[in-house]
């Protein structure tokens, strides 16, 4: 059993050395464990310390492409290197390795696929409470289109197994830690959460970079995570509400029509009319919406079935 720790790295020469140290060479349950980062572009010398500090893979971008695509480039890497369990963190040592056994265990039990380690949100002093508004938010709405219960659904932290990591893709460039839930519990994965430490903030987020910065970016991650992957209920939701909007203002006009004084409100009926149509159209579009969901649900399993023959070809070299 090979396991493979894959970090995601920007600009972390400062914090990377430190995190590598904590990092197990010696974990239950696999016969080796590797080391792979995935340099997004760096513009320090982070390759270097990784290089000096152990690493067995370093994957290259040449240029920045965010966390997401960065996540996906590591997972296809320890695909092709033959990871049976993935183990993903990050750079500044905000996760306490000591519990990467913990995070793999109920993967190596056949209790999940998928492992979400869980921060404890609530008495970490460093999270903001906007941060910590936002993180129950996401976590709610990941709940809500997955159907999984994650206290923790932003967290990095996580253990994934080989056929877990073949399924997963992820459309944001901006984070793919809510998409990736949502991916595992409408492909039906087993998923589960364990409580998990953390350590002394040691730099500040790359993702927070300011409040207002971070709010926008979240509800439009969480917008888009209902239009991708509940469309029919997003567009027929807003759709109904438009329609029973104009439908009440018509039957507004038809009461002062029906007592001979619907010409001073024509202003209704046109906006009844407008609403209705506007509903009636989103309404449409919902069902379009819903049609585009299930032609790439089939895209992405091709998408896996391809992984799983490359998977298996270079095995047998």
């Amino acid at each position: 059993m090979k396991l493979i720790i894959q970090i995601p790295c920007y600009n972390e020469a400062t914090t990377l050395a430190i995190t590598l140290s904590a990092l197990p060479r010696i974990v239950p349950g696999f016969n080796v464990v590797e080391w792979l980062i995935i340099d997004d572009g760096s513009l320090d010398n982070t390759v270097d310390v990784a290089l000096a500090n152990g690493v067995d893979h370093v994957i290259r971008h040449p240029r920045n492409q965010g966390l997401a695509r960065t996540f996906l480039t590591g997972l296809d890497a320890c695909l092709q290197l033959g990871a049976d369990v993935i183990v993903n963190t990050d750079a500044d040592n905000q996760y306490n390795a000591d519990d990467i056994p913990a995070l793999t265990c109920p993967i190596l039990e056949n209790r999940a696929e998928i492992v979400i380690g869980a921060r404890p949100i609530e008495t970490t002093e460093h999270f903001s409470p906007i941060k910590k508004r936002l993180q129950r938010i996401g976590s709610w709405v990941v709940r809500m289109a997955s159907k999984t219960d994650m206290p923790d659904a932003p967290s990095g932290f996580r253990a994934m197994s080989r056929t877990a990591a073949q399924h997963l893709m992820v459309f944001s460039d901006y984070t793919y830690t809510l998409e990736t839930i949502i991916q595992a519990g409408q492909k039906n994965m087993a998923i589960t959460s364990i409580p998990i430490r953390v350590n002394e903030d040691l730099r500040p987020s790359r993702l927070v970079k300011s409040i207002p910065s971070y709010i926008r970016r979240g509800i439009a991650t969480i917008i888009r995570i209902f239009v991708v992957y509940r469309p029919f209920r997003f567009f027929g939701t807003l759709g109904a509400f438009l329609f029973l909007l104009g439908f009440v203002i018509g039957l507004r006009f038809l009461w002062f029509f029906l007592h001979d004084a619907g010409q001073g409100h024509v202003q209704s009926l046109i906006l009844a009319a407008l609403l209705m149509g506007m509903g009636f159209q989103t309404i449409l579009i919902a069902f379009i919406a819903d049609l585009l969901a299930a032609n790439r649900k089939l895209l992405e399993d091709i998408r896996y079935r391809v992984r799983s023959n490359q998977g298996s070809n270079s095995n047998k070299h």
